[in-house]
């Protein structure tokens, strides 16, 4: 079976989030499995050079994007084994960061079109499309409308995964067919609360809908958390399914990761744990103590991610003899609290403003604990990798932490 995987960003030539990780390790962990996997994902400005040197050329093609068309060039690389292909349009993507742009709309739009005309250049012909999270949703809206007549598209069938229903590409109506190049005869496909809305589009014309854990997949049936789109998501319920989301358990690895202060596997965790957490606290200015409580955290700061919930328990958390170390930035009252708190407790609590994957690393293999107390967590990776590194996951039952982590008490 071929597999064509198209997302926005993939690891590690593009990364914002769990979609980067996702497609930068499912692709190679299917393909192990005998299944043809190609990826598609855009040639963003801010690829390293050093995978910008292995490109190779492959041609170029117009795109339609509404009434005009635009200019599309092909690349590709074998990365892992697995072939990668880049659109690239130095318009749309010649810029620094991959999203928050005015134009997101007409850029994704570009994208999802010139996957579909891609396929009439390269050697590959999928029997299944996946496309991923809003970007991507218009992947299996155009290939309805404008290629099913196609000798070449006729049997492909898609699958259109949600991992994160909060973020669904809406729009005005006026970009109907400006933009997006959809006739109004043909609007009510992504017509939804007066909103063009990508996701809906991808909702309804997919073969199949898949979301990154099953409990996640129940949830977006509630209002609760499905940010508007629960009777679109009912009325599909039939082809509605949740698989659990994995890591890449070859990089996510203590006894080979360069990251980390100290290597260890299983058999040596005691020793190993107990020397990262050493040099941890040594490299943050924290008391070295073995015998206090290592509490780590990486996440955004965001509401959804719990920070309220972080912000009511830390005076008390702090009453007890614990240490408590957190990487993330995000919102700033989240930033302006975790700063201040950080004064009030110099030898108990730091905040490492950022996101810096070689010290996230080195939270996982020092702490003890490894708090994610998420309001709302489609599946979540890093109570996943907390586990791989030995850190007992404290964190809430909603949806991937529920289907990932299991009560022991």
């Amino acid at each position: 079976m071929n597999v064509l995987f198209c997302a926005s960003e993939a690891a590690p030539f593009a990364a914002s989030g769990g979609l980067g990780d996702v497609a930068g390790s499912l692709p190679r962990a299917i393909r192990n499995r005998k299944v043809a996997c190609r990826v598609v994902m855009p040639l963003y400005g801010d690829m390293k050079q050093e995978y910008r040197e292995k490109l190779t050329y492959i041609t170029n093609f117009t795109v339609p994007v509404g009434w005009r068309n635009q200019y599309c060039g092909l690349f590709e690389l074998t990365h892992n084994g697995v072939k990668y292909y880049f659109l690239d349009n130095e318009y749309y993507f010649k810029r620094t960061g991959l999203y928050g742009f005015y134009d997101d709309g007409e850029r994704f739009a570009f994208f999802s079109r010139a996957i579909l005309e891609m396929l009439f250049h390269v050697d590959f012909v999928p029997d299944v499309i996946h496309a991923n999270d809003w970007q991507t949703a218009l992947v299996p809206v155009y290939l309805n409308l404008y290629y099913r007549h196609l000798e070449q598209y006729r049997s492909i069938k898609t699958v259109f995964t949600i991992h994160n229903i909060q973020y669904q590409g809406k729009y005005g109506m006026e970009v109907l067919e400006d933009v997006v190049g959809v006739p109004q005869s043909s609007r009510q496909i992504l017509e939804f609360d007066g909103c063009v809305n990508y996701m809906k589009g991808g909702i309804e014309t997919a073969d199949a809908v898949t979301t990154v854990s099953p409990t996640y997949a129940g949830e977006i049936l509630d209002p609760w958390f499905s940010w508007g789109l629960d009777p679109i998501l009912r009325e599909r319920s039939f082809k509605l399914h949740g698989i659990l989301n994995g890591i890449d358990t070859v990089g996510y690895d203590p006894a080979t990761d360069p990251a980390v202060f100290a290597n260890y596997t299983a058999e040596t965790a005691q020793e190993g744990k107990a020397e990262n957490k050493r040099a941890l606290q040594e490299r943050l200015s924290l008391p070295q103590r073995p015998d206090v409580p290592l509490i780590g955290m990486v996440t955004r700061l965001a509401s959804h991610k719990g920070m309220d919930l972080v912000k009511y328990i830390a005076d008390e958390l702090f009453t007890r003899d614990v240490q408590f170390v957190l990487l993330g930035s995000g919102e700033w009252i989240y930033e302006n609290f975790f700063r201040e708190l950080q004064d009030r407790y110099p030898d108990r609590f730091r905040y490492c403003v950022g996101f810096l994957p070689e010290l996230a690393r080195k939270i996982y293999a020092a702490a003890d604990i490894f708090l994610m107390p998420s309001k709302s967590e489609p599946c979540g990776l890093a109570q996943m990798v907390a586990c791989r590194y030995g850190a007992v996951p404290v964190v809430r039952e909603t949806g991937g932490l529920k289907d990932s982590i299991r009560d022991c008490g």
